[in-house]
């Protein structure tokens, strides 16, 4: 058994956000709720173990071995959660009379994957999903690609190209080519490649699976001669309505998604100035919730890439730095004199300003530093003239200026 090392330590794969970068993380998931709430979708929250028996089994054999699955003290076999459709699928077979007939909910939970830790791979992360349920309609795709582009927009990321397909038409297009040696599918996940592969290098893979060179070259002719299929086209026409710039529309029949539950249109989302890679996407999946719970329920929905959109955020200066965390430190002068500060304090907090009391009786010279440590701008001191005065002097760290103001002159100049 490996104990924990004698310096402690995160676990290989799991990580601590320190409150700068929880801030951060904060405010990017606080905007994507704030959008999935105005297009009317409801939050869900499932819980972190499931039975064992729920996770395994389908996801497929290499994803299995990347379930967390042990024995509870009630002997019973569980597992992490290890995405969130798994469980939301349990969810609509569980509640299917408690819940309205077309659900559309968002969740933003931790998945955990006993996967190999590498640069940009947790196990442990966050995954944030969003789907509408019961509907076949192509108006249900066009509410998740107006959601998927608003939770962009909102967060000042409006540059993001959403490249489409219809996995119906890439089926029909490549099904001709498809041999006993070499499935549809197994053609799909290489053209999924050709984003990150040349089409010759894509050519000599589906040679190596079995195709012949001409096969496979027409693969390729006939990916990129493609166009929308008539049901994309209208999936585009009621985004558009529903606010999303046809410029950000972009079909692009090299878009695969290679998973093989994908029914109808797919979609991936790219920003131009974040070359990481997508940033989340999408489609329709009408047979998977069938496949996992035997419980028959058309969907459509997206998973964003909840770090790489913080990260891509946070590079391109949109996360706002100012305004996060503690807006004034309250000094503490003496024992006898702090109830008058604690106080203040109270008013503070009751104008809706962030307010730390600092903790101890101290130099005030200490308590400027720990501020300035913690990056918070504003220090309020109130000494013997200050009271005397029935007044506040309040310090800006960043410019070094001290005002004597009253308490109502304070909030409100905290609060500009």
């Amino acid at each position: 058994m490996r104990t924990m090392p004698e310096t402690p330590q995160t676990l290989k794969g799991f990580r601590d956000f320190l409150p700068a970068e929880k801030r951060k993380r904060e405010y990017v998931a606080q905007k994507m709720r704030n959008v999935f709430e105005r297009h009317g979708f409801a939050p869900l929250e499932t819980p972190t173990l499931e039975y064992a028996s729920l996770l395994l089994g389908k996801y497929g054999d290499e994803a299995d071995k990347l379930v967390y699955t042990f024995e509870d003290r009630g002997e019973r076999q569980v597992g992490l959660r290890y995405d969130q459709t798994v469980p939301t699928a349990r969810v609509l077979s569980q509640y299917q009379h408690e819940l309205p007939r077309y659900f559309r909910r968002y969740q933003i939970q931790n998945v955990f994957r006993a996967d190999k830790p590498q640069k940009g791979r947790y196990r442990e992360f966050t995954q944030c999903d969003c789907d509408v349920f019961g509907s076949l309609s192509p108006l249900a795709d066009a509410e998740i690609l107006s959601v998927y582009y608003d939770v962009f927009k909102e967060i000042g990321l409006d540059s993001i190209v959403i490249e489409l397909n219809d996995r119906q038409t890439l089926l029909q297009t490549l099904q001709v080519y498809s041999t006993d040696a070499v499935s549809v599918f197994s053609i799909i996940q290489s053209v999924d490649k050709l984003d990150k592969m040349s089409a010759s290098d894509v050519v000599v893979e589906l040679v190596g699976k079995g195709l012949k060179q001409d096969s496979a070259q027409s693969v390729i002719t006939a990916i990129e001669t493609a166009t929308p299929s008539s049901n994309l086209q209208a999936v585009i026409d009621a985004a558009v309505q529903l606010g999303v710039p046809r410029s950000n529309l972009v079909f692009n029949p090299r878009i695969a998604r290679g998973l093989d539950y994908y029914t109808g249109m797919i979609f991936e989302g790219r920003i131009p100035e974040y070359t990481v890679g997508s940033v989340g996407g999408g489609g329709r999946y009408d047979n998977l919730i069938q496949d996992l719970s035997g419980f028959e329920m058309p969907a459509v929905g997206f998973g964003i890439g909840f770090d790489r959109t913080v990260e891509a955020a946070d590079q391109l200066g949109l996360i706002p730095t100012e305004g996060q965390g503690t807006r004034v430190l309250i000094a503490i002068m003496n024992e006898t004199d702090s109830s008058g500060s604690l106080e203040v304090a109270q008013k503070l907090r009751q104008a809706n300003i962030s307010t730390e009391v600092y903790p101890a009786i101290d130099k005030l010279a200490k308590q400027f530093k720990l501020a300035d440590q913690k990056k918070i701008p504003f220090v309020v001191v109130i000494g013997e003239e200050e009271r005397a005065n029935n007044k506040v002097t309040l310090k800006n760290l960043a410019t070094g200026q001290q005002q004597l103001l009253s308490l109502d002159e304070c909030i409100t100049q905290l609060g500009s």
